[in-house]
């Protein structure tokens, strides 16, 4: 849902309330909750949420500006219309502008930001692997719309030409699985491709996809290079898919808190997937995941795998995964059951998981994932841990597997 480019122009050059002063030196968690306050009006603490559409114009007729001659490093209080700026979308982007080193431009979702992305680079060709199936989906609109062509992830890069994207999601969904970002950033710029980054899975802190080649990532939105921002805001404007005033004012409420809430569902989704993977495989396990043979017996009965990037033991030993994850591994990890029937009724036996789609809120969610995304196994299960004690979920778990178990007796 946002784009971010370095420099950001219209923060730092355009407004002498620019928070540029010190900021960039802040923490995280500082930066999402100050990055806005030169934005501050009134005695509020809490931003107020601002509804209208539309602005009026300046009373000073001498000050009278048309749009199309606007500074585009005007000041981010100088709202026309909403499918233009609004404020407490600007708001979120200034957070965002902070956060992510650069210009940011906030859509009405995921999908119209991944879409935006294909519009303004209009490659020939897009080389993209699993993931996601809105973003095949949209893929599939442009190919009827302009012929572009898919290619597997793993083509030959003489198949590349200058222009085209090579399309990265990593973490993966559903699976929860990274990929080395490095390694497809210089494929893709040995061929004067570009390397698009969808990181919904692996939020700041946890990644910073820039660091390894990135020239667009995608956090349910954009990060683009120098001088791309004011393209892509005018196409915006006549796309049409701007952000909610509402929903600019709740990503603000939710950006306060994301570096402790990511570190936490992180942390947790880590203990959940060890303690798993030290019940299905309890010779591999270590002294701090002890597993009960009698609960591994269980789990073993149900369970037939588990994928998450911190089961991936190789690319751990290679040295590339640490350094491009180096704060965990993300709140979302997969498991596949040995039935399909399994998948379909474990959801019902747990109390603290709710049974339904989307990720990465407070609440722990499972989801028995054909329901939303035919081509996976419909033995698989995607689950996106919240903030709940990681122990009280393990045993919500536990006891799913428990009440599975005993009916296949």
């Amino acid at each position: 849902m946002s784009a971010a480019q370095p420099g950001n122009e219209s923060l730092q050059n355009g407004d002498d309330r620019s928070p540029e002063h010190g900021l960039s030196k802040l923490s995280l968690s500082s930066q999402t909750i100050h990055a806005d306050d030169f934005l501050n009006e009134g005695q509020d603490v809490a931003p107020p949420l601002h509804v209208s559409t539309t602005f009026r114009y300046n009373k000073n007729p001498d000050a009278l500006v048309a749009w199309g001659e606007r500074d585009p490093h005007a000041p981010l209080d100088g709202h026309i219309y909403s499918r233009h700026s609004a404020p407490n979308t600007t708001r979120f982007e200034a957070i965002l502008s902070s956060i992510f080193k650069g210009p940011t431009l906030t859509y009405a979702s995921g999908l119209s930001a991944f879409h935006a992305l294909l519009v303004f680079l209009n490659p020939k060709r897009i080389s993209i692997g699993e993931g996601y199936h809105g973003c095949h989906g949209v893929i599939g609109i442009h190919q009827k719309l302009t012929g572009l062509k898919k290619l597997d992830l793993n083509c030959d890069p003489e198949e590349l030409q200058a222009g085209d994207v090579v399309h990265i999601e990593t973490p993966i969904n559903p699976y929860g699985t990274a990929t080395n970002l490095k390694a497809f950033a210089e494929k893709a710029h040995s061929r004067g491709a570009y390397l698009t980054v969808d990181a919904t899975f692996g939020p700041p802190p946890l990644q910073d996809p820039f660091l390894w080649g990135a020239d667009i990532v995608m956090h349910s939105g954009t990060k683009v290079q120098e001088g791309w921002f004011q393209k892509l805001e005018a196409e915006r404007l006549h796309l049409g898919n701007v952000m909610g005033s509402m929903e600019g004012w709740l990503g603000i409420r939710s950006v306060r808190t994301l570096e402790v809430r990511v570190e936490r569902q992180s942390s947790n989704a880590g203990k959940i997937v060890a303690w798993l993977n030290a019940a299905l495989h309890p010779e591999k396990a270590s002294s701090v995941d002890v597993v009960s043979s009698e609960d591994s017996k269980v789990v073993q009965s149900v369970l037939a795998k588990i994928e998450h990037a911190s089961l991936q033991e190789d690319d751990i030993k290679d040295g590339w995964l640490l350094k491009q994850m180096p704060n965990g591994f993300g709140p979302v990890f997969s498991i596949t059951l040995r039935e399909k029937g399994f998948a379909r009724r474990l959801p019902s036996k747990l109390d603290l998981f709710h049974h339904a789609t989307s990720l990465g809120g407070v609440e722990s969610l499972i989801e028995w994932r054909t329901m939303t995304d035919s081509l996976v196994d419909s033995r698989l299960l995607r689950v996106s841990v919240g903030l709940e004690g990681w122990e009280d979920l393990r045993d919500d778990l536990l006891s799913g597997f428990k009440a599975i178990a005993a009916e296949t007796k």
